[in-house]
């Protein structure tokens, strides 16, 4: 049994199933708020960041589901690495 992790491997799995779930290709505020269980005010100052990968649309702040993907993933491997 092979037990390495294929990163992009996994990346593109999990970007293809929040794509189909949600219909899109982009995720706006209350996309993320059902995807991550954070609140309105947590989600909206997440988007403001600096560091979260959002693209302005209009008015809109969105975030591609790739580059969410990708920004939660290595957001987790560098609090796994500082948590030790």
């Amino acid at each position: 049994m092979n037990n390495t992790i294929n990163l992009n491997e996994l990346i593109q799995n999990e970007v293809n199933r929040i794509s189909l779930k949600y219909s899109k290709d982009f995720l706006d505020c209350e996309d993320l708020i059902k995807i991550t269980g954070l609140g309105r005010d947590n989600v909206r100052n997440l988007m403001r960041s600096k560091t979260f990968p959002t693209t302005k649309v209009g008015k809109r702040q969105v975030v591609s589901v790739l580059n969410f993907v990708r920004w939660i993933t290595i957001n987790n491997a560098q609090s796994e690495v500082d948590n030790g």
